[in-house]
């Protein structure tokens, strides 16, 4: 062994025993040959002499890494020795006079052998058919040396076309190039006799050698698409192949290789006309048996893969025929082929279902235009109906895991969602051509499943029901609510069904979902209102015992009151009474089994009877006691938990603070059916029901005042007062909005804010004196949080932080426009304000110039616009503030009006930029109707000439700006900063 072949070794070497250093000093030897002149000859040297096989392959790689970077360079004798060289070895050819053991390429390993085939694929990509033109007839004339050169040739051709020709790969420009040239000159030259070869050793070989035959067969296939058609589809090769493929005595390997050919034959672009003269050669329907046969699962997968190609095939004959041109033919071919490809997929022997779900796809798509469908084609379409059922029905080892949704579950329905996608798609597809041949099947899979085995019940149960509920997907509101064609008997039948298997989760969820989905019959036909109710109340629905399907059913059922509701009047006992054990339960309970908290899906029971007896047409004594039934039992719960906080027990007053979020969430729910007319108008008695219970919550706000989750949900709760009680209100927001300021994080801030904007939109000027007493705290505070300028970010800089600071100024903005756009800009003024208006003024400014988000800078453009409006009487008139108007004269024209809008990063090609734009054009016009000419001669005399602005285009803004025409001015002026932009060169610096 000499030094290259030691350290060849060593570079190869993954053992972990080897010194780093010495793997270096081994690497850097190695390099060290590779830049010799002479390198080509010492590795088809090395490869020569060399029993080992790290060194065999290392030649071969070194060689392929040569011709790939320095073929260019190379003289023609190198080249010339080089082609010799490989080429003799892959036949098993000595290279020099004395090489006794080359044979032994063939004993190599297969990655040492596909290195070889790369080399010389490399090297045909360089020189053929130019300079190596005699490549593929010279290996052709050495095959008859047996099966060890057929093998390599086999390995060259499959590397050539996974490395120039496949278009399965991305290739560039100049690949596609190369591999044009290539397939041309053996087009002319050679492929023919190929064909002849792989006939003639398929045949030598197919008892003897059948792996032989099998990659022979898999090389052919990948190059059918380019040659001749017809040197394969023809009597002798065609025959051949289908006598493999039946012959039971070869292994499956072959008989698979065999239909790969056929399928590729199948599948080769022609014109329509000669495809279907092609299809009908092939005597297709002698294979149909193979793929119910017992036979092994590689060739049944090879011959489904070939029926469905062959289907594919004929489907597209027959929709792209004229019928003089034999679509009748196409027809028939595909209906002989059909019942076969069902059976495919119904067995699950195709490793992609998808392929043959869209080929069921578009040959239902085929039948839309059709007035009526044959006997033959409803045959079709019920089995596929059938495919549809098998194939989405749960693997019942995964029953439990789905029952229980653990983590196991929970990736089975997630796999098994997105599998059925295509396959409802389908199902869609099939109740769009023939609604009553589907209704008819879904019908009879649901009676079907009710009435198989209890060991199989659960998983045909979920997908007859869910095959039920994608139906609905397909009908228009007019057939859900008329129930046409079965729908009059289906959704009956559905509703009177209890199931063996309810108990399972997977089939609650989806027979809830299902009912909910057609409601809307249920609205229509009110004799089903009672059964449906029953769906929903009892162990099928809320009182399922997994909780899971409880809360999924409180939720639905609140959907279905609100589309029902005043026609569930006359149930309105019956559901109460049905639900007085959930309701208490919700209140009663801070926990439920496994330490899960009661989410927030338990306040839909809440919400669903708060629209029931919310109504107007509900008596006014029962409405009264319904809510007093409900309301008091709460909020004695909270006066209780009040008055035993104990903040010094953790652990106990965490329990309290879960029941009372638990009970303002309920309340705030069962207040959502109510309406303001309703409260404050016709039945005031409602509303001192609630303003007693908003005293009660407020006063958590006194007792835990720093539970940020508390205080959520309180506020949450104001919101809904505002809006449920109206003006009457008022006398309570005193004490919550001085509570709820008792906290000043941004994110607190941000939910006060929320709610000040609510009652400012809502109620206008009638808050002024309100907002006047808590504007000036908000101010303080929000002007010690936010930065004059940019929020800081980047290293150093807390994520969470730095996102709430920003929510904070977002909603400190809107808030500052809320209160201007609804006259309430006196706010600003009063007293106690007008310490903060310097630093409201810069803030603005500063925002409406430079902000990253454009719709925060129009906000604050809009402030400014509002303000003008509001503070600037005219251009003599006395000032609201003294220095405004020349502060807005000399500083916001000028920075937001000019030189914001010069920035090359104002961008006129966004659509909120543009919108912007239109708001600081309107600024320009209400500063020129209010300031006249104080503005327009600062403007223009002062501003324009620093940027350099033409005299005559200075002339033309002043004429667009006294016009009335507010779109020709925004024209001009976006046209006249984009000339403007290029003669600033930097220099614009806001002032």
């Amino acid at each position: 062994m000499d030094d290259l072949e030691k350290a060849i070794l060593i570079s190869f070497d993954e053992s972990g025993t080897i010194d780093s250093l010495i793997k270096l000093q081994a690497a850097a030897f190695i390099q060290q040959v590779k830049d010799e002149p002479s390198i080509s000859s010492i590795c088809i040297e090395k490869f020569c002499v060399s029993n080992l096989v790290e060194v065999k392959f290392w030649c071969l790689q070194c060689l392929h890494e040569i011709l790939r970077v320095r073929y260019s360079s190379m003289s023609p004798e190198e080249k010339d020795m080089i082609r010799k060289s490989v080429f003799s070895i892959a036949c098993g050819e000595p290279v020099h006079a004395n090489d006794a053991n080359l044979a032994r390429i063939f004993e190599s390993p297969s990655f040492v052998k596909n290195k070889l085939a790369q080399v010389i694929v490399t090297l045909i990509s360089y020189e053929y058919p130019e300079i190596w033109q005699s490549v593929f007839v010279d290996f052709l004339n050495k095959l008859g040396k047996g099966a060890a050169v057929i093998d390599m040739f086999c390995r060259v051709l499959n590397v050539m076309d996974d490395e120039l020709i496949s278009l399965d790969y991305p290739r560039s420009g100049e690949d596609v190039t190369v591999a044009g040239r290539i397939k041309d000159a053996m087009r002319v030259q050679c492929v023919p006799q190929m064909v002849r070869a792989w006939y003639d050793i398929v045949s030598m070989y197919k008892n003897s050698n059948p792996d032989l035959c099998s990659s022979v067969l898999e090389s052919m296939r990948k190059y059918v698409s380019w040659m001749d058609i017809g040197l394969i589809a023809n009597d002798a090769f065609t025959k051949l192949l289908f006598e493999l493929m039946l012959a039971e005595g070869l292994p499956d390997q072959l008989r698979a290789a065999a239909s790969g050919a056929v399928l590729a034959v199948v599948s080769k672009r022609m014109e329509f006309k000669s495809k279907l003269a092609l299809l009908q050669s092939i005597q297709i329907s002698s294979v149909f048996r193979l793929v119910t046969d017992d036979s092994g699962s590689e060739l049944v997968s090879g011959v489904a893969a070939l029926l469905t190609g062959y289907a594919v095939e004929v489907l597209e004959c027959s929709k792209h025929l004229k019928p003089e041109d034999g679509r009748e033919v196409s027809v028939e071919l595909l209906n002989e082929v059909l019942p076969s490809v069902f059976t495919i997929i119904q067995n699950g022997e195709v490793d992609s279902t998808f392929s043959i779900v869209h080929f069921l796809s578009v040959y239902v798509g085929t039948m839309k235009n059709h007035s009526t469908l044959t006997d033959r084609q409803l045959l079709h379409l019920r089995q596929i109906l059938e495919v549809i059922r098998v194939q989405i029905q749960f693997d019942p080892m995964y029953r439990n895991n789905l029952d229980i949704l653990d983590k196991i579950g929970q990736q089975e329905a997630d796999s098994m969602a997105e599998f059925r996608k295509d396959l409802f798609v389908l199902l869609r597809s099939v109740g769009r051509v023939a609604p009553d041949l589907t209704q008819v099947f879904i019908k009879n899979s649901l009676g079907n499943s009710v009435a198989s085995s209890e060991d199989r019940n659960v998983e045909e149960v979920e997908a007859s029901l869910s095959l039920f509920y994608e139906l609905g997907e397909s009908l228009n509101g007019d057939a859900m609510r008329t129930g046409s064609g079965l729908l009059g008997e289906l959704i009956p039948m559905l509703l009177s069904t209890r199931f063996p298997c309810h108990s399972n989760r997977l089939v609650a969820h989806v027979y809830l979902d299902t009912i909910t989905r057609y409601m809307k019959f249920v609205s229509e036909n009110t004799q089903y209102i009672p059964v449906a109710l029953h769906a929903f109340l009892d162990e099928r629905g809320i009182h399922h015992p997994n909780v899971n399907v409880s809360r999924r059913a409180s939720y639905l059922f609140m959907r279905v009151v609100k589309l029902l509701k005043a026609k569930l009047v006359p149930y309105i006992e019956t559901i109460l009474q049905s639900l007085q054990d959930t309701v208490a339960q919700f209140t009663r309970m801070g926990r439920v089994s496994n330490d899960v908290l009661v989410s927030e899906d338990g306040s839909h029971i809440f919400e669903a009877i708060g629209l029931l007896i919310g109504m107007e047409d509900v008596p006014r004594e029962k409405q009264s006691d319904y809510l007093s039934s409900l309301l008091t039992p709460l909020c004695q719960q909270v006066e209780v938990a009040i008055s035993n906080a104990k903040p010094q027990n953790p652990e106990e007053s965490l329990l309290q603070i879960e029941n009372m979020q638990q009970i303002v969430m309920a309340i705030n729910a069962l207040s959502k059916g109510f309406s303001q007319r309703l409260v404050t108008t016709t039945r005031p008695g409602i509303g001192l029901m609630f303003k007693k219970t908003l005293d009660i919550l407020l006063q958590i706000l006194v007792v835990f005042p720093k539970v940020e989750p508390l205080r959520s949900k309180v506020t949450s709760f104001i919101h809904r007062m505002v809006d449920t009680l109206g003006p009457s209100i008022f006398p309570y927001l005193p004490n919550a909005l001085g509570q709820l300021l008792i906290e000043s994080e941004p994110k607190e801030l941000v939910g006060f804010l929320v709610l000040l904007n609510q009652l400012i939109c809502k109620f206008g000027t009638e808050v002024r004196d309100i907002l006047e007493s808590v504007y000036p705290v908000i101010a303080s505070r929000a002007f010690s949080i936010l930065p004059a300028n940019d929020i800081p970010s980047g290293p150093g800089c807390c994520g969470e932080d730095i996102r709430e600071m920003q929510e904070l100024q977002k909603t400190f903005f809107v808030f500052l426009n809320v209160i201007a756009t609804h006259e309430l800009s006196s706010v600003f003024l009063s007293p106690k304000s007008t310490p903060h208006l310097d630093l409201m003024m810069q803030l603005l400014l500063y925002n409406c110039c430079n902000h990253k988000d454009i719709i925060v800078r129009k906000a604050c453009v809009q402030v400014f616009i509002r303000l003008i409006k509001d503070w600037c009487a005219g251009p003599y008139g006395k000032e609201t503030l003294p220095g405004f108007q020349r502060f807005i004269i000399e500083t916001f024209a000028v920075n937001c009006c000019l030189y914001s809008v010069l920035d090359k990063s104002f961008e006129f090609r966004d659509a909120n930029t543009i919108l912007l734009f239109g708001e600081i054009v309107t600024a320009q016009k209400v500063m020129y109707e209010k300031l006249g000419n104080d503005f327009l001669l600062h403007f223009v005399s002062k501003c324009f000439p620093s940027i350099h602005c033409p005299q005559d285009l200075a002339e033309q803004y002043c004429q667009k700006l006294q016009g009335n025409d507010v779109k020709a001015l925004k024209s001009f002026y976006q046209s006249l900063v984009e000339r403007l932009r290029p003669l600033q060169n930097g220099s614009l610096v806001s002032r």
